[in-house]
């Protein structure tokens, strides 16, 4: 059985046939959806998928680092004064984004803060988004360390020796579709660090894998990522299932 440990398919590229990507997920053995949110108005979008297919998917709830703005404070509010944080199995997806724009990186490092602060209080896991941030996302992360706060890098975008410095503090590297890109660094990665802090994710719609690539992504190509994973390490695909949905069901509590 597979987790995808990250899809969005609550969002409008995937309103005309939810049903159908939903089959194909379980067709090829995927047993949970972990979807992540991005901001107030996809958090009820988010819950009408979850009351439709209850058995298959967890929610995430947080403010997303690019709808962090000079409102964000106002944001936070409604995101968590709105909604009981314990029904949710993370706080996600938070971090930084610097790939788009800078503007509001000081509030970006706030919101992030407060989110882990909140984490730490339900004692719930964090999803991290760190786009050309990975620098910034450890100096505003290594405070809370010690406190137990846990978690995985979504869509980890570092090399070998920070993704180990991420492991030594406690998180899991999150693995989609780039492992399966020509020139990615990801097999590297994936070659150096134990399959025991892994986790498989689409990021669905976006970061289709090989031989998806260009497409729209979904649940059920987490199985590419398996494969590519099982191929690298030298790993029976089937091991490499069992492993990272061990490990989903950890981070989780599943």
């Amino acid at each position: 059985m597979l987790i995808d440990t990250h899809s969005h398919i609550y969002l409008e590229q995937f309103d005309n046939d939810l049903d159908r990507v939903i089959k194909n997920a379980v067709e090829v053995g995927v047993e949970k959806i972990i979807l992540p949110n991005i901001n107030f108005d996809s958090i009820i979008k988010m819950q009408a998928v979850k009351l439709a297919y209850p058995l298959i998917t967890e929610l995430a709830i947080g403010l997303h680092p690019t709808s962090v703005n000079y409102n964000y404070k106002k944001s936070l509010n409604l995101i968590y004064n709105g909604f009981d944080i314990a029904e949710y199995v993370a706080i996600g997806e938070v971090g930084i984004d610097l790939y788009w724009d800078k503007t509001f990186i000081e509030q970006q490092k706030d919101a992030f803060d407060y989110q882990i602060e909140l984490a730490k209080l339900y004692n719930i896991p964090i999803i991290i988004h760190s786009r050309n941030s990975f620098d910034d996302i450890i100096d505003v992360l290594k405070p809370h360390v010690s406190s137990g706060v846990k978690g995985v890098f979504h869509c980890f975008p570092g090399n070998s020796k920070q993704a180990k410095l991420v492991i030594d503090m406690g998180f899991y590297v999150g693995i989609g579709g780039i492992l399966t890109y020509k020139n990615s660094n990801m097999p590297e990665v994936v070659e150096n660090i134990p399959l025991e802090y892994i986790l498989l994710e689409t990021d669905a719609p976006y970061l289709s894998p090989v031989p998806k690539r260009g497409q729209r992504n979904e649940p059920a190509y987490v199985k590419y990522v398996a494969e590519m994973i099982a191929r690298i390490t030298a790993t029976s695909y089937e091991s490499v299932c069992k492993i990272t949905r061990d490990n989903a069901k950890q981070v989780f509590a599943l």
